[in-house]
């Protein structure tokens, strides 16, 4: 079982990025996907949701409207768009998938917004 993330990178004020979440050893259909992320110094936050089939997602408030997650069930992928970064967005990504007890975890992808 295994979640691998990456896209992440160095980006300026008010560019984008893509991180991707693959996902390896189950059947990643049936799993609620999120990501969190995890500054320096501070507690790892929750990001962004989307259900198994991808009907429904759920955002942190201060990502709204610059964040857009989304996934591949075909590809056994998740995505985050991440449009208009911010400094304060820099943190190491991670991508949790979760069903029923079962919770797997990836080692994240460091994103850091700075000119």
């Amino acid at each position: 079982v295994q979640l691998v993330e990456s896209g992440g990178g160095l980006v300026q004020p008010g560019g984008s990025l893509r991180l991707s979440c693959a996902a390896h050893g189950f059947t990643f259909n049936r799993y609620t996907v999120s990501w969190y992320r995890q500054a320096p110094g501070k507690e790892r936050e929750w990001v962004a949701a989307i259900t198994s089939a991808g009907g429904n997602t759920n955002y942190l408030d201060s990502v709204k409207g610059r964040f857009t997650i989304s996934r591949d069930n075909a590809r056994n992928t998740a995505y985050l768009q991440m449009n208009s970064l911010k400094p304060e967005d820099t943190a190491v990504y991670y991508c949790n998938s979760y069903y029923i007890g079962m919770d797997y975890w990836g080692k994240g992808t460091l994103v850091t917004v700075s000119s």
